[in-house]
């Protein structure tokens, strides 16, 4: 009977042995994690794992980091370590990482470190020193912590990595730019279609227009699209089409909205009547980009003048046509006329004694990380394009008619506009005035252009400054008698007055503002629009509006005394739509010339072209859209948030995360900007009024210790209720 017992045993002891490694075999190859965090920090976001499944050639991250290091570095070594698997699960045969040991034993290092070591300077990644506490005593200590990214000829790196922050959006966006535009084009299911449409017919009535290149511009510009194929590994296809042989191809253009021209018989019948399409399409699959050839413009004393793109340039153009539909290098607009600020560089010195603008240089690098920042100047140029978003920053100069008309157009295609507007320009006296009669600057009002386009679409810039308790607060020097000062200008946004139902707003907890003003909706109008407004922040409900006479001095800035004068205010808003042009049933704004005065001609005679045609019977069409594709506009009244005090080069700050999840927004890469946030560790507890804070301190100094006296008397009296009922039973 024990034998059998025993065998029995055995038997059962295999069967789970067999079963348990069996499940642990079944579990390397099917396996799953659970991520139990608010912000999914141990888990990496989707566009992560998108970009890793897609690699088409091999990508090596060789880590340096050396072992044992005391805290947090072990804890970022860990966190590193548990990245790069998640990677690897999510990864395709062409992912694959690797950690060196560059580490020393008790001051010795084994040959295979030194080796190591060696390997990390060649990739250009050094030790740096770090603090590290050892029985009582402070110590330096060198340390590698570093990686480098390889991807066929190309080498990214990350020479430190001191702090977990951030870091799968540096991976993440550091492998988009190595899996660049050469292996996107590799992968390319399909062929970039470059289509030219341009009729025949235009080619008769082309010389009096002052267009005597366009007969040939077919085919230079099929030589120059077969001049790129070779450079992008003959993924693009060109194509020439007549509207004017094939009737259905008009139709094709009007759903493209290109250029269509229509004229009478003109020079005494020389020029039969007639009409013409022309303009240039780039599609990839549901993707399209419209990129007009000829301008048309209307200059004042001279009329109607028509202008062939710089053949040039055309290189230029494809080739960001195609990073624009294959989503590389994308191009971000930055509005480089009208007063905006500059980018880098030494800001020029403002007239009249205003004072100078100031340059946005880490603004341009954190934007840099991401996008190829293209600088238009609207006096000179038109709007590119291959932009998505042009970013419009502080302008102090007046809009033109036109210029407006080119804004207004780019929105109408389905682009987005991030506008930060100042309500105030700060007009700094002299400098022996201000000394002599202690006078502080003044703020003129700003009148742009851009406000009653905006007023147009439901939304409106008060003209006043957001005046805030919660704000920031500047320490004063021990000589001016020391202290903390309110600076009411400077509001601090909490976590309570950002709307995080907004993806890219959700993990953003706190921001701090300056010379901001409130904006304000037209519901009625925007509803009328069939637009949507998104409010993404607002000042606490202890705000003011500072309104007249702007004095910005602390000393002079007093609350209202009355509670009933303040409120929360909106700082800033989103609206998306099909926004209809603010052009509708207006005539075409002219554009001025800037050598008019040499081509000035008598009033009320039409503008002639070549062989003295009437150039103004000539009718055009397809040049202006009086109802957009859905765009979108970001909307905020200060561009003080981009300036380099409120914005670290690094992008870890709430303002930083803030700003580049907005672009990222606009141009629909949200993935990126929730990726970018997931991780910031910025957590403010909620504010408490007094009477909470009194009753929770109470209650941990008495309540608590009273709790526990009561669970005592509870167990005390079930013990004894307990007790009687059992000497009640034997008693019986």
């Amino acid at each position: 009977m024990g034998v059998k017992n025993r065998s029995g045993n055995y038997v059962r002891f295999f069967a789970y042995l067999t079963v348990i490694v069996l499940i642990n075999l079944a579990g390397m190859t099917a396996f799953f994690r659970v991520d139990l965090t608010r912000s999914k920090i141990y888990s990496i976001s989707e566009v992560s794992q998108k970009v890793v499944s897609t690699l088409s050639e091999p990508l090596t991250i060789n880590v340096f980091f050396t072992k044992n290091l005391p805290a947090p570095h072990n804890n970022t070594e860990r966190y590193l370590h548990d990245l790069l698997q998640e990677y690897a699960a999510y990864a395709n045969r062409y992912f694959n990482y690797r950690f060196y040991d560059v580490s020393t034993e008790e001051g010795d290092i084994s040959p295979e470190a030194k080796e190591n070591q060696a390997l990390a300077r060649n990739y250009g990644i050094h030790p740096v020193q770090i603090q590290v506490i050892e029985k009582d005593e402070v110590k330096f200590q060198k340390a590698y912590m570093g990686l480098v990214l390889i991807h066929g000829d190309l080498i990214e790196r990350i020479p430190t990595i001191t702090s977990t922050d951030g870091l799968e959006y540096q991976l993440t966006t550091a492998i988009q730019k190595l899996n660049n535009k050469i292996s996107a084009l590799l992968r390319l299911p399909e062929k970039i279609q470059v289509k030219l449409f341009l009729s025949s017919s235009l080619k008769f009535v082309a010389p009096y227009m002052r267009l005597n290149d366009l007969p040939e511009f077919p085919a230079k510009l099929e030589k120059i699209v077969d001049a790129l194929n070779s450079k992008n590994y003959g993924k693009l296809q060109f194509e020439y089409l007549d509207p004017a042989k094939d009737e259905s191809l008009e139709a094709e253009a009007k759903k493209y909205n290109l250029l269509h021209l229509e004229w009478p018989a003109l020079s005494d019948g020389k020029i039969q009547a007639g009409q013409g399409t022309i303009g240039l399409v780039m599609a990839y699959r549901d993707r399209v980009l419209e990129i007009p050839l000829i301008h048309v413009f209307r200059i004042p004393l001279i009329g109607r003048h028509y202008e062939l793109v710089d053949m040039n340039r055309m290189e230029e153009i494809i080739n960001g046509g195609v990073e624009s539909l294959i989503d590389i290098n994308e191009d971000l607009g930055y509005l480089a006329s009208h007063g905006t600020p500059k980018l880098s560089g030494i800001s020029p010195v403002e007239p009249m004694g205003r004072q100078g603008q100031e340059t946005l240089s880490n603004f341009k690098t954190l934007v840099s990380q991401i996008y190829a920042i293209k600088e238009v100047n609207l006096k000179d140029d038109s709007l590119p394009a291959s932009i998505n978003c042009l970013v419009v920053a502080g302008p102090t100069e007046k809009f033109t008619d036109y210029d407006l008309f080119q804004i207004d157009q780019f929105l109408m295609r389905g682009k987005s506009l991030a506008l930060f507007l100042d309500t105030y320009q700060e007009v700094t006296p002299p400098k022996q005035e201000s000394f002599r009669f202690n006078q502080g600057p003044s703020f003129v009002p700003l009148n742009t252009g851009l406000e009653k386009m905006l007023e147009h679409d439901g939304i409106r810039i008060k003209r006043s400054y957001v005046m805030d308790e919660n704000c920031y607060q500047q320490n004063v020097p021990a000589q001016f008698g020391g202290g903390e000062r309110a600076i009411y200008f400077a509001p601090i946004i909490k976590n309570q007055f950002i709307n995080s139902r907004v993806g890219f707003m959700r993990n953003i907890k706190g921001l701090i503002a300056m010379k901001i003003s409130a904006l304000a909706l037209d519901k009625e109008r925007i509803k009328k629009n069939g637009l949507h407004a998104l409010r993404l922040f607002s000042s606490s409900e202890k705000s003011w509006e500072m309104k007249g006479r702007i004095n910005l001095n602390p000393m002079f800035i007093r609350p209202p005394p009355s509670a009933d004068e303040q409120s929360s205010l909106p700082l800033a808003y989103i609206l998306e739509g099909e926004f209809p042009s603010y052009f509708a049933g207006k005539p075409i704004p002219e554009k001025k010339s800037e050598n008019g005065d040499s081509e000035k001609k008598a009033p009320g005679k039409p503008n002639k072209g070549k062989a003295g045609v009437d150039l103004s019977k000539i009718e055009s069409a397809g040049e202006f859209l009086s109802k957009g594709k859905p765009g979108r506009i970001f909307l905020m009244a200060s561009s003080e948030m981009l300036k380099d005090n409120m914005l670290d080069e690094q992008g870890r700050t709430p303002n930083a995360m803030f700003i580049m999840n907005v672009l990222d927004f606009l141009n629909d890469r949200e993935d990126m900007a929730i990726m970018r946030s997931k991780e910031q560790r910025f957590n403010p507890l909620r504010d408490t009024q007094g009477g909470t804070k009194t009753f929770v301190k109470s209650f941990n100094i008495a309540g608590l210790p009273a709790v526990i006296v009561l669970f005592g008397l509870l167990v005390w009296f079930r013990r004894h209720t307990r007790k009687k009922q059992i000497q009640m039973m034997f008693q019986k």
